[in-house]
């Protein structure tokens, strides 16, 4: 049973890394260099998946890590995993990089394939959004603690559809003349599926490919303010480390007023 105060030590872990990343941020000198699948990677992913890598292990012994800088794991290990922790140590490399703020760590337990905690914390909008599937979620800013419901949203007459900053896919075209009218907000990192749980956009469809660690953590804040994040156009649970393959297929996360639309 995960308790609140299980929360907060992992809100912690969360503010910790970002810690670490912002001393890299702060870094004029930034090196980046480039991984095999050429996806950009700087000291501060390294810095901030040491952080939260020790820290879990201490606080949480005995609960197997999987993080996007270690992801070197064997699915003949990995498919016995039922619960885990699935961590994007700085989901948004790139924006890291433009130095525009848009960029968060990701840290989600993950219990017989479905994300069912998770924190999303983006260090320079001084934001962490923080969820127990079933229980809540929340959103901490500026000192005060506000609880996000999106269960009994109606949708907006002009809805606003949030999407990559970096990441264009050819299918969001098709999927927008189907919306008909609408406003589009481009935003970095999982911040997209958290302006959903906070009721801000309508709807993050996201018709490009994306691996398991960006999105376990922020559909658990979605999914504990009471919204959905289904495959697309299935409208079926998304679910994890279910095959070798750690890549998502096409999603969407939304408020429930949005599927009944």
């Amino acid at each position: 049973m995960f308790t609140q105060q299980h929360l907060t030590k992992v809100v912690e872990v969360a503010k910790l890394a970002g810690d670490a990343i912002m001393q890299v941020y702060s870094d004029t000198d930034l090196q980046v260099t480039q991984k095999q699948d050429d996806s950009p990677v700087t000291a501060a992913d390294i810095a901030s998946h040491n952080v939260i890598v020790n820290a879990l292990a201490q606080q949480f012994a005995g609960i197997k890590i999987m993080s996007e800088e270690a992801a070197d794991i064997p699915w003949s290990e990995r498919k016995e995993w039922q619960t885990y922790w699935l961590i994007d140590p700085l989901d948004g490399t790139k924006e890291f990089i433009k130095r525009n703020g848009e960029f968060t760590v990701n840290i989600a337990l993950v219990h017989q394939g479905r994300a069912m905690v998770g924190v999303v914390y983006a260090p320079v909008l001084y934001k962490c959004y923080s969820a127990i599937v079933g229980q809540g979620a929340w959103l901490e800013y500026q000192g005060q603690q506000q609880q996000l419901d999106i269960s009994q949203q109606t949708v907006s007459p002009v809805p606003v559809v949030v999407g990559s900053r970096s990441h264009i896919s050819p299918g969001l075209e098709e999927f927008l003349k189907d919306v008909g009218e609408h406003q589009m907000q481009s935003v970095g990192s999982s911040l997209k599926f958290c302006m959903v749980a906070e009721g801000i956009a309508d709807v993050y469809p996201r018709l490009g490919l994306t691996s398991e660690w960006d999105t376990a953590a922020a559909q658990a804040v979605v999914e504990g303010a009471g919204g959905q994040v289904v495959r697309y156009p299935e409208l079926t649970s998304l679910d994890y480390n279910q095959k070798e393959n750690i890549l998502n297929p096409y999603f969407i996360a939304a408020s429930p007023a949005w599927f009944a639309r």
